[in-house]
């Protein structure tokens, strides 16, 4: 088969610049928020215009939620937008999620929360039907899915569960039946197939595998589904994070999912991807170009990493300071018992050195970091969860410290183990999940050589 190369990018959240997105509520909101709002539009013109003037590849994979939060104008220059993109000579392939079809979107004109107009699922297609559905080989109607040519050789099978019943969907045996049609399909014709969707369906680290959220429902069923029938490669986004993750199903197959960061937050990333043969997928990472904005002197990669963790001193930060209004960000306000522990923890979280934290644990810091404050490295932690290819390794001063304090947790971790299931019911080990999600020990998350098979 011929060499191919494609662009994958996800989550562009473009935001209609002739929407409102500024003053003290929108400020109130962009404490709590990891992706940029007001910037959107300028991001997204800089990657296009990337796009547009790259000779390395004329194939673009869009991975969903291309609105901000399903505001009508954003789909109208959106789509705009990709049409420019379209007449520069790219073929463009998109998949569109739930923040296309939210049902209250919303802007700033300097106060507070403003309702927009949106749109409906059914609209969808006048937007983005030129977009990868027009010329499609199978269209599934009711799940916005459909089969392209890529090459001569190579298929894409884009899959939608944000539907007009509701979103992130799990899907039914008749759709399933659908999808290992395609794939059938692909291979009795002799092409490779490969696909697209918005969920992962693998977490994208493993502490992701408590949130329901974070991956497509019922995806050891869409992974055998796939794998066993011959799609070993999957295209993700919606959790902004930079990812890849390979499992194998009972049958023996490999099967692996590339989610890509955000276009518009930390970490921003778009991927190139070349496809050498049936066997062989080369992944490289390229950071989301320079933009224009106001950013006080900062490149982009630091204003929007700076706005990451902008959210995450907020909550973490406001645990000590704010209480109540941490708590019901995540929709337990109303708990009053709870602001006094919450407090407490956050005031040790924030202040204590990471020797004084160990101490409690009966561990002995590294000389390195000791004297470090906790809450530096908590940020980190979680950022790098989403940035991927985390640091915290055994061989590192943090990473040989936290591990020492996560093996003293060891009995507390084996009762967790017995108590908690993953989010789909699966079982875990917490001690490897913590661990592996605070340093990367596997493929990287940014540059890697896949073998499917």
């Amino acid at each position: 088969m011929e060499k191919l190369k494609f662009f994958v990018i996800t989550d562009p959240h473009y935001f209609s610049e002739k929407l409102g997105a500024y003053g003290e509520g929108y400020e109130a909101f962009m404490d709590y928020e990891q992706k940029c709002y007001a910037e959107t539009a300028a991001i997204n013109k800089a990657a296009n215009e990337y796009l547009k003037n790259s000779t390395e590849a004329d194939i673009i994979l869009i991975a969903g939620d291309l609105s901000f939060n399903g505001e009508k104008e954003s789909h109208i220059e959106y789509s705009q937008e990709l049409k420019k993109l379209q007449e520069s000579g790219k073929k463009i392939f998109v998949v569109t999620a739930g923040h296309d079809i939210e049902k209250n979107p919303f802007q700033y004109n300097g106060g507070e929360r403003e309702s927009a107009e949106g749109i409906e699922f059914k609209d969808l297609l006048s937007y983005y039907g030129e977009f990868g559905y027009k010329d499609a080989i199978a269209f599934n109607e009711e799940h916005l899915s459909y089969v392209a040519e890529l090459s001569e050789d190579v298929r894409l099978l884009v899959l939608c569960n944000d539907t007009a019943e509701g979103k992130n969907k799990a899907y039914d045996d008749e759709f399933l039946k659908w999808i290992e049609n395609q794939a059938k399909k692909a291979k009795e014709d002799g092409k490779m197939m490969i696909a697209m969707e918005h969920y992962p369906v693998l977490p994208g680290q493993p502490i992701l595998a408590l949130i329901p959220d974070a991956r497509q429902k019922e995806s050891k069923k869409l992974i055998e589904t796939l794998a066993d029938n011959g799609v070993h490669l999957i295209f993700t986004g919606h959790m902004h994070n930079q990812s890849i993750n390979v499992v194998e199903t009972e049958k023996g197959n490999r099967f692996y999912d590339v989610c890509t960061g955000s276009l518009i937050g930390c970490p921003a990333f778009m991927r190139l991807v070349t496809i050498k043969d049936e066997n062989t997928v080369e992944i490289k990472s390229i950071p989301v170009p320079e933009f224009q904005w106001e950013k006080n002197g900062k490149t982009g990669e630091q204003y929007l990493q700076d706005q990451f963790d902008r959210m995450l001193i907020t909550l973490i930060g406001g645990m000590k300071d704010n209480p109540e209004k941490v708590l019901h960000k995540f929709g337990i306000g109303d708990k009053t018992a709870l602001y006094k522990p919450v407090k407490f923890v956050g005031k040790i979280l924030y202040t204590w050195s990471v020797g004084k934290i160990a101490r409690l644990f009966f561990v002995k810091a590294h000389p390195e970091v000791k004297n470090d404050r906790f809450f530096d490295y908590l940020v980190s932690i979680v950022r790098n969860m989403f940035c991927g290819d985390q640091p915290y390794t055994e061989d590192t001063p943090f990473g040989e410290t936290f591990l020492k304090v996560l093996k003293r947790l060891k009995p507390v971790l084996k009762i967790l183990n017995k108590k908690l299931h993953g989010a789909q019911g699966e079982e875990l080990d917490f001690y490897e999940m913590l661990k592996h999600s605070a340093g990367n020990y596997g493929i990287s998350d940014y540059n890697a050589t896949l073998k499917l098979k």
